[in-house]
């Protein structure tokens, strides 16, 4: 019986420790056009808010550019499918700035780094998944 026990708890233990396995995210931004302002970054775990509600986003960081660019990890992410959205804020005004046509005047970038044409992408075409082993994602802002 005791044996028994013993099988059935560590089974158990296996079971949680796999549910809430997390891993890292290792982000490189680069392409910031100068060192003005703050790097924002929004994780998001589903289409809803994505690219530009933060309280959608699981995550995020407002991060000082060095050199043009921005490294961070970000721990511990349940595995799934996550979209970044990232923005060169050089007026800290916390959103993307845009010209008097909708044009943005500021540097911005997606997880997969899709082409852009009118409209952000689809939380589906900047979606990348995340497992349980650490992984380093590029961005490059535009």
């Amino acid at each position: 019986m005791k044996y028994v026990l013993l099988v059935f708890s560590l089974f158990w233990a296996s079971l949680i420790s796999a549910q809430t396995a997390s891993s890292s995210l290792q982000l490189q931004i680069t392409e910031a056009s100068n060192d003005q302002g703050m790097i924002r970054v929004l994780i998001f775990s589903q289409a809803s808010g994505f690219p530009d509600n933060p309280a959608k986003a699981v995550k995020s960081y407002s991060l000082p550019p060095k050199k043009g660019a921005v490294s961070i990890t970000v721990p511990g992410l349940p595995p799934g499918s996550y979209a970044i959205a990232v923005i060169h804020d050089k007026d800290g005004n916390g959103k993307l700035s845009t010209n008097a046509v909708g044009y943005p005047t500021e540097r911005y970038g997606f997880s997969n780094n899709p082409k852009v044409y009118f409209s952000p992408p689809s939380f589906d075409k900047a979606a990348i998944d995340v497992g349980a082993k650490p992984q380093t994602v590029r961005i490059i802002l535009h």
